[in-house]
């Protein structure tokens, strides 16, 4: 079971720290893929597919996948204020997972040596996810954090498929 100042203090922002992330990817993800979508297929050919896809999202269609993400992210949550069993180890796997998004959008930024969709949170969230992992090192051995990390991740990247997967469907025209 969580301690209730780290229930205040990680759990409940989660889902306020990811509102926060996608509205700036939601809000400006379109219109940079229409500017930058060329130029990253000439220099980053193998990413080809994914950028299609991602071209192929419009604004409500990215909408609704992060709607659907924010559902699962609002039911982990609901699962550690229920106290329900290993609800503490899928809370943290998503929210290493989480962290780990932040980071790729460092990366991602470094990459393109310029702005990417969702840098901005990414920076102003890194203190919030440094201090979430750091909390997460105490109650748990780097093994299990490891484990944790690589799982939510594959989870989060099946997910976001079915997700975009969702948007496109409900979006396309009838």
């Amino acid at each position: 079971s969580m301690s209730p100042l780290s229930v205040l203090i990680l759990v409940l922002p989660l889902p306020l720290a990811f509102l926060l992330h996608d509205a700036e990817e939601v809000a400006v993800q379109h219109r940079w893929m229409v500017n930058h979508g060329e130029p990253l297929r000439e220099r980053f050919p193998r990413l080809r597919p994914l950028l299609d896809r991602l071209q192929r999202l419009n604004t409500k269609a990215f909408a609704l996948a992060a709607l659907e993400e924010f559902i699962v992210l609002l039911c982990a949550t609901a699962c550690v204020l229920a106290d329900v069993p290993f609800a503490l180890e899928l809370w943290a796997a998503l929210f290493l997972a989480f962290s780990l998004h932040l980071l790729l959008h460092l990366g991602q930024a470094l990459a393109v040596r310029g702005y990417v969709p969702g840098l901005v949170t990414s920076i102003l969230l890194s203190p919030f996810a440094a201090y979430g992992v750091f909390c997460i090192s105490l109650v748990m051995s780097p093994l299990k954090m490891f484990a944790l990390a690589v799982t939510g991740a594959a989870f989060v990247a099946l997910n976001l498929l079915f997700a975009h997967w969702l948007g496109l469907k409900l979006t396309r025209r009838r």
